[in-house]
């Protein structure tokens, strides 16, 4: 690796404009977390080699982390890192001995006739590229997920663990596999074709609620950091609905980010402490994407065929909140029904979880106990422990509650999650 305290390879193009003044490292990380999927997705278009790029965006990042504190933050910070990444990934196939002559010739030759910055919609293409890429029929589904994550997303292996609920060390084993299938087979950084889009449509939703469900209830991500996250799975989102109308995978897909982020103003309060949803305001819910969010729901549920799209009940699940004027007003028999069906669809644990809570607010506290405890698989996962510890002091049992609570408390990185604890179970 290049030295990461020196200056990029290549200054700034004139076009790129005068700096601005110097900003905090903080500040930068989240420049660069924002930036880096645009890039990489870009990079490795021009590359068609995922590593490569991978190497020469993340060496692109150690450079601006050395250098813009000192020079200041680039009007556009993309075209500075791109610039800097193409110059990386150059040199980098300058030093190679084991990659054929012709081979880079070609991509050296197209790095360096890319432009510096690249149009929306070419950005746009590029991400759709990438995500279709990692979600390749050739891998296994769940390394599709896994790597469209860490790639696309920019989630960290540990994130990606947790979230797919599989040790550290075992997901960076499959992500390792993954990439070697991707090289082994040669596989195209490219959309696919129209006829190959449905076998690979419901991973890559699956791959985009991922990163909504990570910076919608993030385990380690500060709030704004967390809601950018949200806001770029939903713009994929919409990528998806209009690369691929009226299918009721997306359709459902989009409306359930739509509704659940229609609440993120009042998820947490002034101090940054969690707002249960019984408790929030509901007047400093977004009606608008709540609105958009209802109507594709319904949409969804009319796409489906005589088995209903996963996504599109998980939708109709979110609509039930969203109509309900209050939380006394929540049609929660109507919540329970909709579980049943994607209970068949989806016997998970998690899901077979939520439902379990569904069952606690309409009033069986009891039964939604038993469920809770009959579930195997969920031992070290936060939310089982929280909806154990919440049902037992619903039931009075105050002690067993708070000894889950402190079992909960330990298996979360997010201080917001440990103060509800700390306050529902003292």
């Amino acid at each position: 690796m290049n030295d990461p305290g020196g200056d990029p390879a290549v200054p700034p193009a004139p076009h790129l404009g005068e700096p601005t003044a110097p900003v905090e490292v903080r500040g930068l990380a989240e420049v660069l977390r924002r930036e880096r999927r645009q890039v990489l997705a870009s990079l490795t278009r021009l590359t068609g080699n995922l590593d490569l790029a991978e190497d020469a965006v993340q060496e692109a990042s150690i450079i601006a982390l050395a250098t813009w504190p000192r020079t200041g933050l680039p009007p556009n910070p993309r075209a500075w890192l791109i610039v800097a990444a193409k110059h990386r990934a150059i040199d980098e196939l300058r030093r190679e001995a084991a990659r054929p002559g012709k081979e880079k010739e070609a991509i050296t030759l197209a790095l360096h006739q890319a432009p510096d910055d690249f149009p929306v919609g070419v950005l746009r293409d590029d991400q759709l590229r990438l995500i279709f890429t990692c979600c390749h029929p050739a891998l296994a589904p769940e390394a599709q997920v896994a790597l469209s994550l860490r790639v696309l997303c920019g989630l960290s292996v540990a994130e990606v663990a947790g979230l797919l609920l599989v040790p550290e060390a075992t997901m960076s084993k499959r992500l390792t596999r993954a990439r070697g299938k991707i090289a082994a087979a040669g596989i195209r950084y490219r959309v696919p074709d129209a006829a190959e889009l449905p076998e690979r449509m419901r991973q890559v939703a699956t791959t985009v609620f991922l990163l909504f469900t990570e910076g919608y209830a993030s385990r380690s991500a500060g709030l704004h950091e967390r809601r950018q996250l949200a806001e770029e799975a939903v713009r994929l989102g919409r990528l998806l609905v209009a690369l691929l109308p009226g299918e009721a995978v997306l359709e459902g897909l989009l409306a359930t980010m739509l509704l659940q982020h229609s609440r993120r103003e009042a998820r947490f309060d002034a101090a940054g402490d969690i707002v249960l949803l019984a408790d929030q305001d509901r007047a400093r819910w977004d009606r608008a994407l709540a609105a958009e969010g209802v109507t594709r729901a319904a949409e969804a549920i009319r796409l489906s065929s005589v088995v209903p799209e996963r996504f599109a009940v998980v939708a109709a699940i979110a609509a039930c909140h969203a109509l309900a004027a209050d939380a006394a007003a929540t049609d929660w028999r109507s919540i329970v029904a909709w579980y049943d069906v994607l209970v068949v669809l989806d016997p998970s644990p998690v899901v077979r979880l939520n439902r379990a809570a569904a069952v606690a607010e309409s009033g069986e506290a009891a039964l939604a106990l038993a469920e809770v405890e009959a579930l195997t698989g969920l031992e070290g996962y936060f939310w089982w422990h929280a909806s154990r510890a919440e049902l037992l002091r619903r039931l009075g049992r105050r002690e067993e509650a708070s000894a889950a609570a402190v079992v909960a408390a330990g298996l979360t990185e997010s201080a917001a999650q440990r103060r509800l604890l700390a306050r529902r179970y003292p």
